[in-house]
């Protein structure tokens, strides 16, 4: 068949998909468009510099093998990288050849027509305004040492952390962080500022909420000093903007910002923004400006999976000088899924509880302390959830449980499902027999019987066992 650069692509895609972790490779492999192959040169198309060199960093070894597995020891990369115009809301393409190797990528550049002359002084910024001492607004309690990593935030944090080190000189500039309510938005836009204002301690870094923001320049025009309000923020070397999705509406600030952007920017300073949504889904704002927040990049933030919502318990718990049991620690964070702010507030609660009641912190005051918290935290345990809490245990499709099939894996985790169902259910041997693929009553008998045994002579199995039993009285 012949080689076309689509099939050429997707068969690069299915090796590099096997080796790297799910998250990474929708983050960055699946915005890539194949765009031709001419002889042994295959050329792709990113979405950003940014896409280019964090590729060319992380990604460059393993391309470099699968490009070569696909097209022969002759077979080459090339990249096509859209490039945002300053001047124009028309994006340019330019094609970068792969470097074949990642230390060179960091110095890479790109020539992007914005033209500006660092000897000509600048007419806007007020002399001496940098001696001056400006509060950056920042909460010293949000740092990067206490705001736990998880796959939900890998991307934004270590973007983060370069922005840290560089301000203004990665390609992370602006940084918009998105995400939902309570996620850490704000924890880590000002986790960057704390740590440049320790590092960097010159540099004027300055925090501000949006509603902030517009509320002095209301001012700023009510006193008719709107040029001193502008000249202000165009000094600062690192600004952090909170909440940008606020701006909606608010055509007039909206442009005074505009402009303060655009200046920063083009002066190398850093800009980084919070948002509820992702660029493309923000309302109310003006396109202009949308392009602008896309210039860098943008990360999201996700609801934590369970394992990084124990870890923010036990980073919280550590930080209070407390010692909880991984029982009680494991409960909240199995019941409270919403939001990290959420999380923390249900143990806040709990904390005050046991104390203000002189009371050991244990698995049954959690319980009675979270029914404020947790929603339907009496409903009944069915044969439904224990199948498939099970299947999931054991990473084995369900429809194979219910199904003829003799294979050890899939019978191991029948007999524990109707084990489980006989002991959390009111459900009779004939039902549960009849729920697992139409099996008689004394199948069921049998399958109890056996896990008790292999229960006593299998130290393994019974940690399997205990596990799903676990989570069973976590729910």
């Amino acid at each position: 068949m012949e080689k076309t650069c689509t099939n050429v692509w997707n068969s690069c895609l299915q090796i590099i998909k096997d080796n790297i972790p799910a998250q990474s490779f929708k983050t960055w492999f699946e915005p890539i468009k194949a765009l031709r192959m001419e002889g042994s040169v295959l050329t792709i198309q990113v979405p950003s510099l940014f896409f280019y060199e964090w590729l060319e960093e992380h990604y460059v070894g393993l391309l470099r093998k699968t490009i070569k597995k696909q097209l022969g020891d002759d077979g080459r990369l090339e990249y096509n990288i859209v490039v945002e115009q300053s001047s124009s809301s028309k994006p340019y393409t330019t094609n970068i050849p792969s470097n074949g190797n990642g230390a060179e990528a960091k110095n890479q550049s790109m020539p992007i027509p914005i033209s500006i002359n660092k000897d000509i002084k600048n007419p806007f910024v007020i002399p001496g305004l940098k001696k001056l001492n400006v509060d950056p607004q920042l909460n010293q309690n949000y740092t990067f040492n206490n705001f736990v990593e998880g796959d939900c935030n890998r991307l934004a944090r270590s973007a983060g952390y370069a922005v840290a080190a560089k301000p203004g000189g990665t390609s992370f500039n602006p940084l918009m962080i998105y995400g939902g309510v309570g996620l850490g938005k704000t924890h880590l836009a000002q986790a960057i500022g704390n740590e440049i204002k320790q590092t960097l301690p010159d540099k004027l870094v300055l925090y501000v909420s949006c509603e902030k923001f517009t509320q002095q320049f209301v001012d700023a025009l009510k006193h008719n000093n709107i040029n001193d309000f502008v000249n202000f923020y165009q000094a600062i070397d690192v600004l952090i903007m909170d909440d940008v999705h606020n701006f909606a509406g608010k055509e007039k600030t909206q442009d005074f910002f505009f402009h303060i952007f655009n200046h920063l920017h083009q002066s190398g300073k850093q800009v980084i923004i919070t948002s509820d949504k992702a660029p493309k889904d923000l309302a109310g704002l003006e396109e202009r400006l949308l392009s602008r927040f896309k210039w860098g990049l943008s990360a999201d933030l996700q609801v934590p999976d369970l394992e990084t919502r124990m870890a923010i318990l036990k980073n919280k718990t550590y930080q209070d000088g407390i010692e909880l049991s991984n029982d009680v620690i494991e409960y909240v964070a199995h019941n409270i899924d919403n939001n990290v702010r959420e999380l923390e507030g249900a143990m806040v609660s709990l904390l005050a509880q046991s104390t203000l009641n002189r009371k050991e912190i244990d698995l049954n005051l959690a319980k009675q302390m979270l029914k404020n918290f947790v929603k339907n935290s009496s409903k009944e345990i069915s044969m439904e959830y224990i199948q498939s809490l099970v299947c999931e245990y054991f990473e084995v499709p369900i429809e194979m449980v219910k199904s003829q099939t003799r294979k050890r894996e899939i019978v191991q985790a029948r007999q524990i499902s109707m084990y489980l169902a006989k002991a959390h259910t009111k459900s009779s041997l004939k039902s549960i027999g009849h729920f697992f693929g139409g099996r008689d009553h004394s199948t069921v008998i049998y399958a109890c019987q056996t896990v008790e045994d292999l229960i006593d002579t299998d130290k393994k199995f019974k940690g399997y066992v205990a596990d799903i039993q676990k989570k069973l009285k976590m729910s």
